[in-house]
C-alpha cells in the first residue's frame, strides 16, 4: 500500500468529529428530546461510519445523522393518499379530523374517562361519547363501542346466540377481507348458523320457515365489497322485523344517516327506524372516525352486550373514545369533505398544479379520473374526480420519498387522484413531485 494512502486515511479519520461534539448540534439535541438519546446516538455513529468509509465528508456527519432520523418515535409514516380510494384499508382507512386529533392529544394524559369529577365516584366509561353516538344515530335507544366492526358482530353473536341459531341468507355469507369469513367468525362464538334462500334470491318466507324455539336472531349483512345484479331478491328489515324475532343488521360502512351520493348504502338510522333491534357498523369508514365497532339499538339488547364478560376484552381505550366523540360532535371529517368534493373544484386544483409543475419542466398533465369509496363501502359506486398524470417511474419514487405519496398506475402512467387529498396538502404534493423530478 502506498504510504500516502494510509496517511490520507488517517487524516480523514482524525477529522471525523467526536460523538459528543456531534450530539451537541442543536438539531440533534431537539431530536433527542423527541426520539430519545439512544436513537440519535445510533444515527450519529452510522454517519461517522459513513465518513470513515469515505461516503460522506467529515464535516457532513451532523447533517447525515439528521437525515437518518425518522420524523417521530413511532414506526408509522404519514403518507398522502392520492390513490382515488377514499377509505384505503392499507393506509388506515378514514383520516381523523383536526378536532379528533386534538381530542386524542388532550386525552393522552389522565382523564375522567371513568370518573365523575362532581361526585368523585366511578362513572360509566365513555359516557359522553356514547351519548354523542346515540344522538347522531337518532333512532337508537342505547349504544356501545368495541374495538372494530367484526368485534361488534362477534359480541352480538356471543351474548345473544351462543348455543342458539342465527338465521342468515346464503347471499350474505360474505368474506370481510384478508381471509376472514363471516360464517367462520360467527361459528367461533358458539352460535349455530341456519342458512336460508339462495345466493341471488332470499325471501321473507325463507326466514319465516327457519324461525323456531332455538332462534336467537335474524341476521342481515350488507354485502359491502361486492354487488349481485340481475335476477335477485332480498327482504327489507321491516319485513323481517314482522316475524317476531330480533333482527340484527350489519351495515358495515358506518353511515349513520342517508347520504344523497350513496342511495343504496344502508345507514343506521333507517335500519333502526324500520325495526332493526340492533345495528353493527365500523367507525373508521364513512363515519370518518377512529377504528372501532359501533352497536346501536334497543336498550335491553345493548345493555346485555355491554355487561357480557367479552365486552371487557373488546373495549376501546380513552383515545378512541375521545376521537369518536370529536368526530361525531365536531366539524366535518376529511372523509365527508372528500366524498362531497365538487368535481369542478377537483379539476381546477389539478389544472393549477399541472400548470405549475409543467412550467418547472415536469412531464405532467391534468386528466379526468374516477374515485371510489373503498373500505368495503358503496361497491360499484364511482365518484368523478381529477388527477395529475405523471410518467410511470414516479409511482415508486413517490412512495419511497421523504414525504411518501401513494398513487395508482393506469395505462402506463402514474395517476395522483386529488379527491382524497385535502386542498391544504396541494403544495406538499407538488413538493413531493418536484423532489422526484430532481433525481
Amino acid at each position: 500500500m502506498d504510504p500516502t494512502d494510509t496517511a490520507a486515511e488517517t487524516d480523514v479519520r482524525r477529522r471525523i468529529p467526536r460523538t459528543d461534539a456531534v450530539m451537541s448540534d442543536p438539531r440533534l439535541l431537539r431530536a433527542a428530546g423527541r426520539l430519545g438519546a439512544a436513537r440519535v446516538k445510533s444515527a450519529v455513529r452510522q454517519a461517522q461510519q459513513r465518513a470513515r468509509e469515505g461516503a460522506v465528508a467529515p464535516d457532513a456527519v451532523a447533517d447525515t445523522a439528521v437525515s437518518l432520523l425518522p420524523r417521530s418515535a413511532g414506526g408509522l409514516r404519514p403518507v398522502i393518499n392520492a390513490t382515488g380510494v377514499l377509505l384505503h384499508t392499507n393506509l388506515g382507512r378514514a383520516p381523523l379530523s383536526a378536532a379528533a386529533r386534538r381530542a386524542v392529544q388532550e386525552a393522552a394524559g389522565p382523564t375522567d374517562v371513568e370518573l365523575d369529577l362532581r361526585t368523585g365516584l366511578r362513572a360509566r366509561r365513555g359516557r359522553s361519547a356514547l351519548a354523542a353516538l346515540r344522538a347522531a344515530a337518532g333512532a337508537a335507544e342505547a349504544a356501545h363501542v368495541v374495538n372494530n366492526g367484526a368485534a361488534a358482530l362477534v359480541l352480538a353473536a356471543t351474548a345473544l346466540a351462543a348455543g342458539r341459531d342465527i338465521v342468515v341468507s346464503r347471499g350474505e355469507m360474505v368474506e370481510i377481507g384478508d381471509g376472514f369469513r363471516l360464517p367462520d367468525l360467527l361459528v367461533s362464538t358458539g352460535a349455530r348458523l341456519r342458512e336460508v334462500g339462495t345466493t341471488n334470491r332470499t325471501t321473507a318466507a325463507d326466514y319465516a320457515e327457519a324461525v323456531g324455539p332455538g332462534t336467537a336472531f335474524l341476521l342481515k349483512v350488507h354485502p359491502s365489497n361486492f354487488r349481485i345484479t340481475g335476477f335477485t331478491a332480498a327482504p327489507d328489515v321491516g319485513e323481517l322485523a314482522s316475524l317476531g324475532v330480533p333482527v340484527v343488521v350489519d351495515i358495515g360502512s358506518g353511515l349513520l344517516a342517508p347520504h344523497p351520493l350513496l342511495p343504496e348504502e344502508p345507514d343506521a338510522r333507517t335500519q333502526l327506524t324500520a325495526g332493526a333491534a340492533l345495528v353493527t357498523a365500523s367507525g373508521d369508514k364513512l363515519l370518518g372516525g377512529p377504528q372501532c365497532g359501533l352497536l346501536l339499538g334497543r336498550e335491553e339488547l345493548v345493555g346485555a352486550l355491554s355487561r357480557h364478560p367479552l365486552a371487557r376484552a373488546l373495549r376501546v381505550d380513552k383515545l378512541t373514545l375521545a376521537a369518536l366523540e370529536a368526530t361525531l360532535t365536531g366539524p366535518g371529517t376529511p372523509t365527508g369533505e372528500a366524498l362531497d368534493a365538487a368535481p369542478e373544484g377537483l379539476t381546477r386544483r389539478a389544472e393549477r398544479l399541472a400548470a405549475l409543475l409543467d412550467a418547472e419542466g415536469v412531464d405532467v398533465r391534468a386528466v379526468p379520473s374516477e374515485a371510489t369509496v373503498g373500505g368495503g363501502g358503496a361497491p360499484g359506486v364511482t365518484l368523478p374526480s381529477a388527477a395529475l398524470s405523471l410518467p410511470e417511474r414516479y409511482a415508486e419514487a413517490l412512495r419511497t420519498g421523504t414525504d411518501p405519496v401513494v398513487g395508482r398506475l393506469e395505462s402506463g402512467r402514474c395517476l395522483l387522484d386529488l379527491r382524497a387529498v385535502p386542498p391544504a396538502d396541494d403544495e406538499r404534493l407538488a413538493d413531493a413531485v418536484r423532489s422526484v423530478g430532481r433525481r
